[in-house]
This record gives structure tokens, C-alpha cells and sequence, in this order.
């Protein structure tokens, strides 16, 4: 578990708190990891023995028969270490990853229904643990009249408080800077309907 049952109902709390002062729709998602990459790496278990032969070539006598099953087992060997976790996870690149991240904020953002909010103003905070990633996704109402840049200083505030083991307080404070723009662009109308639950969940 990543966040605290206890965590949870403070993180809920301070959602319902914020909609109260607007039409917007907060919602919150943190995962574990957005994909596993589990090609990575036999991708590079199989470069590096693409390129084994070349030195064995130049600087030995080995012949084809050896230089193939030294290839296999350098393949057999550098593909499950690779693929341990801890290592995977290393040798991903950043960008990679980001994408893998970007890819499931925006599956979480229309499978939470945040794209069917009455006036499009639903608003998704995720984070995901193993990509060290964090992002905002405003629906198409909110983003005519905010600027990316106050979605950014939410996503600050959240991976510093993440990176410091305090994935929980990242979240209040990402929702309550999210809830204190929604307020002074979309304030509550005469019904202000909850049309979200008030909650984050783990993925």
C-alpha cells in the first residue's frame, strides 16, 4: 500500500473541502508503476550480444562455433539480470518511462469519467511511484482559462513531497492549489452537484 488508509480519508476530506468552492471535479490516482517494460530488457541482453563478436574477433582465435555459444550465453545471462526489477527500472530510459506514465494518466482521466463531467471540469492529479512521474489533466473547460503553468506548480509541490516520502501530504497540497484555481475560475452554482467521488485511489 502506498498511501494510508488513514491518508486516504485525509486526502478525501481535503477534496471535498475544495469542491465546495467550485464546479470543478477533483479526482486523484497514484500507481505503483505504469507499465513493466519487461522488453527492455531482453532489448539489451540481445545489443550487447550482437556486439560481443566484433572484440572476440579482433583480439582472439576463437572460432564461429565459440563466438556463437558465447553470444547465446551472454544473452542467457544478461537477460535475466536485466529483468530484476530493481534493474529494470534503471536501465529504462527517463523518456520512456514518462511516456508509459503520460499514456496511463490519460487512460485513468477517461476511466474515472473525468471527461464526463456537465461542464467539463473535471481535473485528475496522478503520480506514478516507479516513473518518478507526476501530472495535471484538466478537462477541455478548465484549460480554455487556466495556464499550464499553475498545473505545474501543483506537480512541483507533489513530487517534492513524494520524493520525500510523503505521498499523502503531496496530494493535499497539489489539491488544494488545484481547488484554489477551480475556485476563482468555476465557482459553485446554485446546486454544485458531487458528480465525482471524493477520493484517491491505487492502481
Amino acid at each position: 500500500m502506498l498511501i494510508s488508509d488513514h491518508d486516504k480519508k485525509r486526502i478525501s476530506a481535503t477534496i471535498a473541502a475544495a469542491e465546495l468552492k467550485t464546479a470543478g471535479e477533483i479526482f486523484c490516482v497514484i500507481a505503483r508503476q505504469s507499465g513493466d517494460y519487461r522488453l527492455v530488457p531482453i532489448v539489451w541482453a540481445a545489443f550487447a550480444a550482437l556486439l560481443l563478436p566484433l572484440p572476440l574477433i579482433l583480439f582472439t582465435v576463437m572460432t564461429a562455433h565459440w563466438i556463437y555459444i558465447a553470444q547465446l550465453a551472454l544473452f542467457a545471462v544478461l537477460a535475466p539480470v536485466l529483468s530484476i526489477q530493481a534493474v529494470r527500472f534503471r536501465i529504462v530510459p527517463r523518456r520512456r518511462m514518462h511516456e508509459q506514465a503520460h499514456a496511463e494518466a490519460v487512460r485513468q482521466f477517461c476511466a474515472q469519467g473525468l471527461h464526463k463531467t456537465e461542464n467539463r471540469t473535471g481535473v485528475l492529479i496522478f503520480a506514478s511511484e516507479a516513473e518518478h512521474y507526476a501530472e495535471v489533466i484538466a478537462d477541455a473547460g478548465i484549460n480554455a482559462k487556466v495556464p499550464q503553468a499553475v498545473w505545474d506548480d501543483a506537480v512541483a509541490v507533489l513530487i517534492a513531497e513524494i520524493a520525500q516520502g510523503r505521498a499523502a501530504d503531496g496530494f493535499v497540497a497539489a489539491v488544494d492549489r488545484c481547488g484554489a484555481v477551480l475556485a476563482q475560475h468555476f465557482p459553485p452554482g446554485a446546486l454544485n452537484r458531487n458528480e465525482l467521488p471524493d477520493r484517491l485511489i491505487e492502481i
